[in-house]
C-alpha cells in the first residue's frame, strides 16, 4: 500500500486511476459472446451442452439440478450450515420487506382519480458463479429480494464442476431462498438461455448476479430485451479513521475486499499519518496467514492507498469522489458524519460493524454498484423486482374542463391527431 499525503485537490488523479481500473477494450470478448449468444439462440440446449463441454469440461446428461441432488447437497452441508443459512435468509428477507412498495390512488377530486399501480415481474433469472468458487451469499441476496417482491418463478443458472455437478452449498442456499429451477450451466451461453429461452429453459424478464467478464458483457448484450441489475466492476472499500481507531481492525477490513482479485482496490482516508504506518505493519502481519496471500498483494501494490488529509471533512470528500461499493466509518461518532455521506452503496458504522457482516448476514443487499456508479445509483432491492404503472381516471365533465387547454398543446407540437382525439368527444 502507499500512503499519500493530500493537499487541496492533489488526488484527483490517483481516484482517476482508481475509478478507471475496470475499464478495457472488448472487442474481442464482444465478438466472443455475441457468437455464443447466436449459438444459443440457433441451436438452443444443444449449444448449451456444446458450450459446456467447451468452457467448463463437462459432458452433461441433463441440463436442470434434480431433487435428489438438492438432497444430497443438503446432506453434504448439514445441519449447522443450513441453520445459518436460514437465520440469514430471515434477516435479509425482513430488511428487504421494509422497501416494499404499494399501489396507491388519490380520492376522486373533480372526478379525476389518479394513481399507480405496483405489480412484481413474473419470472427472473439469477446468475452465480460456481465451479470451484462456491458464493451461497450471493444466493440468498439475489433471490430473497425477488421473492419479498412477489416474483413467481425464479430461475438460476450456476457453472458445474468438473464432475458435473452443482456446489453442495449453493444448491443448499437455492433450496432455502425458494428458488424454482435450477440449471448446470453458467458464462455467456447461460445469460443467452435465460434471455431468449431454450426448450429446456423458459426465458426470463430480469437477469441479475455477478459474473465473469464473459457474463457480465453478455448480460450488456441482451440488456433490452430482458432488464438486467448492473454492469458490476472490481471489489472496492473505503474506510475513514480518526487516530483513535484500531489499526488492526482496520488492516483486517482493507484485506477482506482486496482477497476478492487483482483488481480490487482497499482504500485509507486518515488524519493521523501515525494510524496510517500502523495499518501497513498490520497488513503486512495479517496477510502472511492468509490463504489468498498472492491476490491480496497483487491488489494492494496496484490500488492499495492510505491518504493522508488534514481532516475529516476532507476525507469525507475524498470518500464522495471515489463513491465507494463499501464505506466503513470508523470515528468516535460515526452517525454525527451521515448528513455529509452522499455516494455510497453500503455504509458500515464503528468499529464493530464489518464489511463482511453485510455481505453475509446482517439483512441488507451485497449487490452494489461499483466503479463511482454509487453516485447514480442504489443496493439491489426489491424495488427491482417490479414494474408501475400510471393509472389516469377523468369524467366527461373532468375532461372538458380542460379540453382546450390540451389541444393547444398538441397544437405546438403539431401533433394534430392527438388533438383530434380530445375533440372528437365533444
Amino acid at each position: 500500500m502507499r500512503i499519500i499525503e493530500i493537499k487541496g485537490d492533489d488526488y484527483k488523479e490517483v481516484l482517476d486511476e482508481i475509478l478507471n481500473r475496470g475499464e478495457d477494450n472488448f472487442a474481442d470478448i464482444d465478438k466472443t459472446v455475441m457468437e455464443i449468444i447466436e449459438g444459443v439462440k440457433r441451436d438452443g440446449d444443444e449449444a448449451l451442452y456444446r458450450y459446456t463441454e467447451k468452457f467448463d469440461g463437462v459432458k452433461l446428461t441433463g441440463l436442470k439440478v434434480t431433487g435428489d441432488e438438492i438432497d444430497e447437497a443438503l446432506e453434504i452441508v448439514g445441519s449447522e450450515f443450513l441453520d445459518i443459512l436460514r437465520e440469514a435468509r430471515d434477516n435479509i428477507a425482513s430488511y428487504h420487506e421494509k422497501q416494499l412498495q404499494n399501489s396507491w390512488m388519490t380520492n376522486e377530486k373533480n372526478g379525476i382519480i389518479l394513481g399507480q399501480l405496483i405489480n412484481p415481474l413474473s419470472r427472473v433469472g439469477i446468475y452465480v458463479p460456481g465451479g470451484k468458487a462456491a458464493y451461497p451469499s450471493t444466493v440468498l441476496m439475489n433471490s430473497i429480494p425477488a421473492k419479498v417482491a412477489g416474483v413467481k418463478s425464479i430461475a438460476m443458472v450456476t457453472p458445474p464442476g468438473k464432475e458435473g455437478k452443482v456446489n453442495p452449498y449453493i444448491l443448499a442456499a437455492a433450496k432455502v431462498a425458494g428458488v424454482d429451477e435450477i440449471y448446470k450451466i453458467g458464462g455467456a451461453q447461460s445469460v443467452a438461455a435465460l434471455a431468449y429461452g431454450t426448450r429446456i429453459i423458459k426465458p426470463v424478464e430480469k437477469i441479475v448476479g455477478p459474473g465473469n467478464i464473459y457474463v457480465a458483457r453478455a448480460k450488456r448484450a441482451v440488456f433490452g430485451l430482458v432488464d438486467i441489475d448492473m454492469i458490476a466492476g472490481p471489489s472496492e472499500i473505503c474506510i475513514i479513521a480518526d487516530e483513535n481507531k484500531n489499526p488492526k481492525y482496520i488492516a483486517a477490513d482493507l484485506l477482506s475486499q482486496a482477497e476478492h482479485d487483482e483488481m480490487a482496490s482497499s482504500i485509507l482516508v486518515t488524519t493521523s499519518r501515525t494510524l496510517g504506518e500502523k495499518v501497513i505493519e498490520e497488513v503486512k502481519v495479517q496477510t502472511e496467514r492468509l490463504e489468498r496471500k498472492e491476490i491480496i498483494e497483487k491488489a494492494l501494490s496496484s490500488y492499495g492507498y492510505i491518504f493522508i488529509v488534514e481532516d475529516i471533512e476532507k476525507a469525507i470528500e475524498i470518500s464522495n469522489e471515489i463513491a465507494p461499493e463499501h464505506l466503513e466509518i470508523m470515528v468516535d461518532n460515526p452517525f454525527e458524519l451521515l448528513p455529509m455521506i452522499k455516494n455510497a452503496g453500503a455504509i458500515f458504522l464503528g468499529e464493530y460493524t464489518p464489511e463482511p457482516v453485510g455481505d453475509y448476514f446482517a439483512g441488507p443487499n451485497h449487490t452494489l454498484p461499483t466503479s463511482g456508479t454509487a453516485k447514480f445509483s442504489s443496493p439491489l432491492g426489491t424495488y427491482d423486482f417490479i414494474k408501475k404503472s400510471s393509472l389516469l381516471y377523468y369524467k366527461r365533465q373532468s375532461l372538458e374542463k380542460i379540453k382546450d387547454k390540451v389541444i393547444t398543446f398538441t397544437e405546438a407540437e403539431g401533433l394534430t391527431a392527438h388533438g383530434n382525439s380530445i375533440k372528437v368527444r365533444f
